[in-house]
Parts: structure tokens; sequence; C-alpha cells
């Protein structure tokens, strides 16, 4: 009888205080070195090297990204959108997702509780490119029901860490 190796490869293996460390530094500065980090946490490369590797093959680190300033990139007008459908079933909650990602206006989007299903998060250049986007592309969704803009007027806090 042949017994079939398990595979371990995406396997959640729980963090300890020194992944954590790892993962505030990350935070900070995804660009950190390993030795860098290996001196911060006090081990050597090797072990910090095989936690990182660990942490993103398991999935707790998802990506590494840069931050952009909106405003310096055209898209100084930031907008979050609440949705709700008309229709609430799997199919039409698919539908409306797989649209959803193939709009680059929408860089973010959630699942909420309440009055509406959905918030998002636009960014546009102007009112007018919003207006265009909202009426041309966001409304055209099939089975779109209530849409209700909220206009941001200045950022308060903006941070993608999760560690303190």
């Amino acid at each position: 009888m042949k017994v079939k190796k398990e595979d371990t490869t995406n396997r959640f293996e729980p963090v300890d205080k020194t992944d954590l460390e790892i993962l505030k530094i990350l935070q900070q500065n995804a660009r950190a070195t390993v030795k860098e980090i290996a001196q911060k946490v006090h081990l050597s490369t090797t072990p910090v090297h095989e936690r990182i590797k660990r942490l993103e093959q398991s999935g707790v680190i998802k990506q590494y990204a840069a931050l952009l300033d909106h405003t310096k990139v055209n898209r100084g007008l930031m907008v979050i959108c609440y949705v709700s459908l008309k229709e609430h079933n799997r199919n039409a909650g698919s539908k409306f997702i797989k649209a959803l990602n193939e709009l680059p206006e929408v860089i973010e989007c959630y699942n909420i509780s309440g009055e509406y299903d959905f918030m998002l998060k636009v960014v546009e250049a102007n009112m007018d490119s919003y207006y265009d986007f909202h009426v041309n592309k966001l409304s055209q969704i099939e089975n779109m029901g209530n849409v209700q803009s909220v206009f941001v007027m200045g950022i308060i806090k903006q941070t993608h860490q999760v560690l303190w």
C-alpha cells in the first residue's frame, strides 16, 4: 500500500514573537534587507530569510507594494461608494464582484453589513472623471441597486500597518 506524502507547502503555522517583529519591520519598510532585519531581531540572516519565505508561502505576507500619493499621480479625488444590489444570491454577487474587479478606479472593496452590501474606495482625477465613471461604468454593472457617494475631504490617517 502506497502512503501519499502530505503537502505542507501552504500549511498555516502560527506566528511567534520573532515573526511578529519581522512583520512589523517589513510593514514599515518592505525594502529592508534580510541583513537589516536580522540585526534588528537578533538572528542570523539564514533563519530570518527562512521565516520570511514561510510567511510568504503561508499567505501571512500577501504581497509587497509601493504606496502612492494619489494626488501626485492625477488621482486627487477619493470617493467612498456604498452599493446595494437588487438581488442577493450567490450568482448575482459573484457577477458583481467579477465586474468590479475589472474597474481600476476601484482600489478597495469591502463586503459589509447593514443597509448597503459593499463599500468601495474609488480614486479619480476630478469630479468630471468620477461622474463619467459613475454613470458609464459603475451604474452599468448588472444587478446594480443603489449607490451613495461620499467625497473624501481630507485624509486624517491612512496606513497599511496592522501590527504596532
